[in-house]
């Protein structure tokens, strides 16, 4: 798996903002991708040094369209740790 292949996007919720300024950054990633493959595609694509991964399931969601019910897909999503200083540019002006 490639590095752009691991990392899907960034999460953009409230809650995710707020952490970077803590140097944590969240992205959601491919569903079988490990903490290996994370921190070695975080640290490719945005040449800086990862210190520490959480990795977390979200459940997907039920969505009812009229008298029709599923579910969406599950997904996988990061929270990535950058060493003390370091920061993404590329994420900067999201918050």
């Amino acid at each position: 798996m490639t590095a752009h292949e691991v990392l899907l996007r960034p999460v953009l919720s409230e809650k995710a903002l707020m952490t970077v300024e803590d140097g944590k950054y969240a992205f959601y990633v491919h569903p079988k991708a490990n903490r290996t493959q994370i921190k070695d595609a975080v640290e490719k694509v945005f040449d800086v040094n990862v210190v520490k991964i959480n990795v977390s399931t979200v459940r997907g969601k039920i969505k009812t369209i009229g008298r029709h019910s599923g579910r969406q897909n599950k997904k996988k999503k990061a929270v990535v740790t950058l060493k003390e200083g370091q920061r993404i540019q590329e994420l900067e002006g999201l918050t």
